[in-house]
């Protein structure tokens, strides 16, 4: 049931990326009595033959994972056929083995991203770069997220084409490959080899978290698919503890640095793991892989029903990202796409600058990454509540809610600015409620995503929702680089407060419900004049 073109090439691929990543560690382990400083240091011929060691293990890798005969899911014969069977099978080991390899999956994934935040002061500090608590640095750290954003954005785009073309399961390794060879970032002499490292590593970041989703979204039972996806979204709040958990633990030992080169075993992690990823029945079916489809549909404990679509019930356009902004499409795009900037607005206008401004308010290092794990550690509990909510009571109403969650406490750091320090409590609650709202926020996008759109464009469609929050961190982060907003608390919450007020608005006009609704009564092909059945 796992389809390969070479297994022989795909782990010979691997092996070479893990030896790739080997041959920079001598240079980081002997800098340890420097506090593991590595600024101004060349890159040494070990580390250049690992660089070329980990481009062609990804090469190789991809080559032996693509299988053969993949095609795109327009082309093949049984596209424009549906799967009812899957939604009334119950969940099964399959189902919870699957749930939990993509936890994993999007606990590594949300923490790369996250690790910005808790290295951005150590990179500083070891470059001498222009930051908040270093106004008089040179070049401005910020150019280190905003180099990760551009790849994020460009990675959802890119693998949301992948997800459509190649398969839901191949996009997801070559993700994981990815993790583990830009993982080298953190043994980078140079801070302009650390901004190459990074857009990589934002590339694959990009891609990892929308094609997981509309896995999930295509596998899951219909009565379980809604709670279980923002149960796994959620635990961006569990990466998030994570992250911090490691970054108060082992950074003020082994620096910054150590923060990117544990990609390395996470990503083995996630790659070991693969035998539990199947690829989607759904994708297989439309991409008339129709014997593949049949063995995973065994796998989970459903027969395959095929049932022919209704003249006229779907559009024959083949999927393309322009399908998103038609008819019937349009207007739900659209406040997909804001409820995405508003979240990268606030994930990396705002939170990505909170270790740093913490420090402003007097907190040392490692306090604040404490006072961070705390929150997270407080605020954990809600994603069952928010995971409940979306899947029993309403997906429509509950994103909207989570978005009013995340604008209250922006406004108020917004309107207190510095003044907040003087009363710990307040702080720790504004914190509290931000993360809550943050994780929740994400938590719901990318599964509403993958719900909404049909097969062909699914992972297109998520990927979209994908791009949109990596573009609102990235216009975040530029706008701190250019000057139009300063990276200060009150400042950075600004930025977020209003955006997010919007993002509500807009998601309770064009939003659609999708509790409990099969995948094919979601998609809007019969309503091409009012856009979605709400």
């Amino acid at each position: 049931m796992i389809a390969y073109r070479s297994r022989l090439a795909f782990w010979s691929g691997v092996v070479a990326v893990c030896g790739g990543v080997a041959l920079h560690l001598p240079m980081y382990l002997g800098a340890g009595d420097m506090d593991y400083r590595l600024s101004g240091m060349p890159v040494d011929a070990s580390m250049r033959a690992g660089m070329g060691l980990i481009l062609v293990g990804l090469g190789v890798a991809a080559y032996g994972l693509i299988p053969r005969g993949a095609v795109d899911v327009n082309r093949g014969p049984a596209a424009g056929w549906r799967v009812t069977a899957l939604d009334d099978a119950p969940l099964s080991r399959p189902h919870v083995l699957l749930l939990l390899v993509m936890a994993a999956a999007v606990t590594i994934d949300v923490m790369k991203p996250t690790t910005l935040a808790f290295v951005v002061p150590g990179v500083a500090e070891e470059y001498d770069l222009k930051s908040a608590s270093n106004p008089g640095g040179g070049a401005p750290v910020a150019l280190l997220p905003l180099v990760a954003l551009i790849g994020m954005v460009i990675g959802s785009a890119l693998w949301g084409w992948l997800g459509d073309t190649l398969g839901r399961r191949a996009s997801i390794l070559l993700a994981a490959l990815m993790f583990i060879g830009t993982s080298i970032c953190g043994a980078m002499p140079s801070f302009e080899w650390n901004l190459v490292m990074c857009f990589l590593m934002g590339t694959a970041v990009g891609g990892m978290l929308p094609i997981a989703f509309a896995l999930l979204a295509e596998t899951i039972p219909a009565r379980h698919r809604g709670w279980l996806m923002v149960l796994i979204g959620g635990d961006v709040a569990g990466a998030y503890l994570v992250t911090s958990l490691l970054a108060a633990t082992l950074e003020p030992r082994f620096s910054w640095r150590i923060m990117w080169l544990i990609g390395l075993p996470t990503g083995v992690l996630l790659v070991l793991l693969n035998r539990w990823i199947p690829e989607s029945p759904r994708f297989l079916l439309a991409a008339g892989r129709v014997a593949e489809a049949e063995a995973v549909m065994a796998r989970f404990g459903a027969r395959l029903v095929r049932v022919a679509a209704e003249p006229g019930a779907e559009p024959e356009d083949r999927g393309r990202y322009l399908q998103l902004l038609r008819p019937p499409y349009r207007g739900l795009t659209g406040a997909i796409a804001l409820f995405g900037l508003a979240w990268g607005l606030v994930n990396n206008g705002f939170l990505l600058w909170l270790p740093t401004n913490l420090r402003g308010l007097g907190r040392e290092a490692g306090d604040a990454e404490r006072l961070l794990a705390d929150a997270a550690l407080v605020g954990f509990p809600a994603v069952f509540v928010v995971a409940w909510l979306y899947g029993f009571v309403s997906s429509k109403w509950t994103m909207v809610g989570v978005v009013c969650l995340t604008s209250a406490p922006l406004a108020a750091f917004a309107v207190l600015g510095e003044d907040v320090g003087r009363r710990p409590w307040l702080l720790q609650a504004l914190v509290v409620a931000l993360l809550v709202g943050t994780s929740a926020t994400l938590a719901v996008l990318t599964p509403y995503g993958s719900e909404v759109y049909p097969t062909r464009i699914r992972a297109r469609g998520t990927g979209l929702a994908g791009t949109c929050a990596r573009a609102g961190g990235l216009i975040g982060v530029a706008a701190v680089v250019v000057g139009v907003v300063p990276s200060s608390l009150a400042g950075a919450a600004a930025l977020g407060a209003v955006p997010t007020a919007l993002a509500a608005l807009a998601v309770m006009h064009y939003g659609v419900e999708t509790r409990r609704r099969r995948l094919e009564e979601i998609a809007p092909y019969e309503d091409q004049r009012a856009g979605m059945r709400r």
